[in-house]
C-alpha cells in the first residue's frame, strides 16, 4: 500500500470505531484552503472535529504526540470554516478529539480515542 491508501485504510478503521461507540460520521476529509479536517461527527450533543494519526512505532514518538499546537491551530482554523461554511450555531457545543492508532508486532491494530484531546485555539477570521 501507498501512504494515500495507508492512510485511508486507518481513517475506514477510525470511522468503524466511531460507529461502534454510538457516534455518527457527517463528513470525511473535510478540506479548505487553510487545511484538513479528517472525520466530522455528532456524539450526542457533540460536533466534533476528529484527527485521525497512525504510527506503526513510536520511534518518533507517539501517535498522539504528533498532534502537536500548530496542528491543533490547524484544526480549529478548518473547524471555523466549516460551521460557517455549514451555518452551524456559534453556540453549538464542539469538541476536538484524537483517535490513535498503533500496529504492535503481531501486526494487530489498536485504537486509543483521546475525548476532548486538546481546547479551541483562537484564530484569525477567515
Amino acid at each position: 500500500m501507498n501512504k494515500r491508501e495507508t492512510g485511508t485504510y486507518y481513517e475506514n478503521l477510525a470511522c468503524e470505531y466511531i460507529m461502534e461507540n454510538g457516534a455518527e460520521i457527517l463528513l470525511r476529509n473535510f478540506r479548505s484552503k487553510k487545511g484538513e479536517i479528517d472525520i466530522v461527527a455528532k456524539d450526542g450533543r457533540y460536533l466534533i472535529f476528529i484527527e485521525v494519526k497512525y504510527r506503526t512505532t513510536s520511534r518518533y514518538g507517539t501517535a498522539e504526540a504528533a498532534v502537536n499546537y500548530r496542528k491543533q491551530k490547524v484544526i480549529c482554523r478548518v473547524s471555523d470554516y466549516y460551521m460557517k461554511r455549514f451555518g452551524i450555531d456559534v453556540g453549538t457545543p464542539v469538541r476536538y478529539d484524537v483517535i490513535a492508532i498503533w500496529v504492535d508486532e503481531m501486526s494487530a491494530a489498536h485504537i486509543r480515542w483521546h475525548k476532548n484531546a486538546f481546547s479551541y485555539i483562537p484564530c484569525k477570521a477567515w
